[in-house]
């Protein structure tokens, strides 16, 4: 017994020491919860990332009476290039009403000239511009009497009835003059050519071969109006700003380098023309709302203290068609887009760095009028082909010699490369994402418990992220001018977003990297049918069309997301053994927000009888691959 009675009967080992908590093998969610934890760590260096923009806000304004008092007579010669691509989604009529807006400009006409870049080579395109020279003759000298804003003539007769000073008669006229040239370039449209006896008014047409096409074309370039003419003149007699078409050489089996090659085209064709100082970049879709910008712009660039300093003024892109309570999210109100750069499609974004990183400054401009207003997507297959083209082309600069964090160490402050890469990592975000919006709501439908139980104090920081979160971001939206259900719509948008376009652009990123995808540039469409167009005005998100994977990746998440919530409760509610809500209820409201908030998804998928309604095949194919999940996993 003596022995005995000293052998311990218990002992005790030091475990290892854990750098970070992980369940152990075996142990109840341990997958589910790595995966979320992986994901809530990108959010948090995503989040880190997005503080760059918020530390140190910037508010500018011009003094456009002291620019004229110094320098009105040595104003500098101001070339303007607008680009459009397709006459089919980027209607003519569009075209001109921009290129009119620009030529209109409260600025020295013989200090202007406008370019517009037709990388279609239409002659409808060509046609549309010679209606427009004609037309300016009347537009510019009335716009500039009567201090017309904005310039672009569709918008301001559909906002005004008569001039307001008296002037109804020349009003009047000036609207019917107007009236004409458009409905004779829409007939032109509708036709698919240009009849031939106006062909015959003008000898440009004949630089259009039988068998031409939009990528396969000669160079075309035509001066229209020539400012260095003395007799091109207005119709009070003021000299007009010159004004030229350009359709660059394509040729299938050459890289065109899309708007970047047109750009730079432009470039080489207007230093032998009018060789302008300052070069003004508009897309065909975004009207001048302003005939003050081009001298805002100039209080920068001849500023006698850091106007040698500057390389560019950057003006946001806003729109003037959004809805009351922006359906797509188009307004972006939190934003805070030499040659141009090839091998990339979002050209203005990776030329914008190079520049800074040589040392120049920029200027980003948002006067309290908008200086240019364009048309937002009306459909969501429109955005989200269209966020896909920009998420795809940023996440290619990152992953390129051009990374901000690459290129721009030592040039640039480290915020400016921050700010950068929130847009170059915008695709990235789409894998968290995905795993967010699948786990949770999967470990709810299985009785898994993936988060603190509400009585724990680990809860605490979930819910503090959670609310700070949602409250800072609807702050935000409501200083930007929004309203807060414009704010949901807004973070509706920003995960249909999250997990399409980004998700497609991750995808085909890959792709590209491995050689084994070459997708071409896509245009977005600016053409919208009537009825599309009253539902967008009516605040309904348009899904109709043909099966789109988009759709049935949406349409999939959101029927996981309800499933998984009535499964859930009745699971929670009658299974027994569970443990009651408790545990689960963090999961519970997930999956009841996000239901919540896609109802538009579910009103599309089950209730709408429009043409805008979710395709039939989308819905049907959805729901059979849910329901299999559901019954290999309950």
């Amino acid at each position: 017994m003596g022995r005995e009675a000293c052998v311990p009967l218990f002992e005790t080992k030091q475990g290892r020491g854990r750098v970070a908590y992980l369940p152990s093998v075996g142990e109840e969610g341990r997958w589910a919860w790595i995966t979320l934890s992986a994901a809530e760590l990108w959010f948090g260096l995503y989040w880190v990332l997005t503080q760059s923009v918020r530390w140190g806000p910037v508010y500018r304004r011009t003094f456009r009476d002291r620019l004229s008092e110094r320098y009105e007579d040595e104003l500098p010669t101001v070339d303007v290039f607008v680009c459009t691509a397709d006459p089919l989604v980027e209607p003519p009529s569009m075209v001109i009403n921009t290129v009119l807006s620009v030529m209109a400009y409260d600025y020295p006409s013989e200090k202007l000239a406008v370019y517009l870049s037709d990388d279609g080579g239409s002659e409808l395109t060509f046609y549309a511009l010679l209606e427009a020279a004609r037309f300016s003759r009347h537009w510019i000298p009335f716009s500039k009497k009567h201090h017309v804003e904005p310039r672009s003539p569709a918008v301001y007769f559909a906002e005004t009835a008569v001039s307001g000073d008296g002037g109804d008669d020349e009003w009047s006229m000036v609207k019917r003059l107007y009236d004409e040239m458009e409905n004779r370039i829409e007939e032109a449209v509708k036709l698919g050519r240009v009849p031939d006896e106006i062909k015959e008014q003008h000898g440009g047409f004949s630089k259009w071969r039988s068998g031409a096409n939009s990528r396969d074309h000669q160079s075309i370039v035509q001066i229209l109006i020539d400012g260095r003419d003395p007799k091109s003149v207005d119709i009070k007699g003021s000299q007009l700003p010159t004004l030229v078409y350009m359709a660059r050489e394509k040729r299938p089996n050459h890289p065109h380098n899309f708007k970047a090659g047109a750009m730079n085209a432009l470039i080489r064709v207007s230093s032998a023309i009018s060789d302008g100082a300052i070069i003004l970049n508009v897309d065909c879709d975004m009207y001048s709302n302003s005939s003050k910008s081009v001298r805002d712009a100039m209080c920068f660039f001849l500023d006698e203290g850091k106007g040698h300093e500057i390389a560019y003024v950057q003006f946001p892109q806003k729109f003037n068609n959004v809805t009351k309570n922006d359906i797509y999210g188009s307004s972006m109100t939190t934003i805070h887009e030499m040659g141009l750069k090839y091998g990339c499609p979002v050209e203005d974004v990776i030329t914008g760095l190079s520049i800074q990183c040589r040392g120049w400054k920029s200027v980003y401009y948002n006067p309290k009028r908008p200086g240019f207003l364009g048309i937002a997507p009306t459909t969501l297959a429109q955005v989200i082909l269209q966020h896909k083209r920009w998420s795809e082309g940023d996440l290619q600069i990152f992953l390129s010699r051009y990374c901000p964090f690459v290129l721009g160490r030592g040039k640039i402050p480290l915020g400016l490369q921050m700010g950068y890469c929130i847009y170059c990592l915008w695709a990235s975000t789409s894998i968290p994402t995905l795993c967010y919006l699948i786990i949770p709501p999967l470990c709810l439908l299985k009785g898994t418990s993936v988060f603190p139980s509400v009585s724990s104090a680990w809860c605490v920081p979930f819910v503090y992220a959670f609310i700070a979160k949602y409250v800072y971001s609807a702050f935000e939206s409501l200083q930007g001018g929004g309203t807060i259900k414009g704010w949901w719509n807004d973070m509706r948008i920003t995960l249909i977003k999250r997990t399409t376009s980004y998700l497609f652009a991750m995808i085909d990123t890959t792709l590209k990297l491995s050689g084994i995808d070459n997708s071409s540039f896509a245009i977005t469409s600016k053409v919208t049918d009537p009825e599309a167009s009253e539902r967008y005005e009516s605040e309904l998100i348009e899904f109709g069309g043909s099966f789109s994977p988009s759709f049935a990746i949406l349409a999939m998440l959101d029927l996981h997301h309800l499933v998984c919530l009535v499964f859930g409760l009745k699971r929670v509610v009658f299974g027994g053994g569970v443990g009651g809500f408790e545990p689960f209820l963090m999961q519970l409201i997930m999956c009841g927000v996000l239901v919540g908030l896609n109802m538009p998804v579910y009103e599309g998928m089950f209730l709408r009888k429009d043409k805008g309604a979710m395709p039939g095949s989308v819905t049907l194919t959805s729901i059979v691959l849910v329901m299999v999940c559901v019954l290999v996993l309950y």
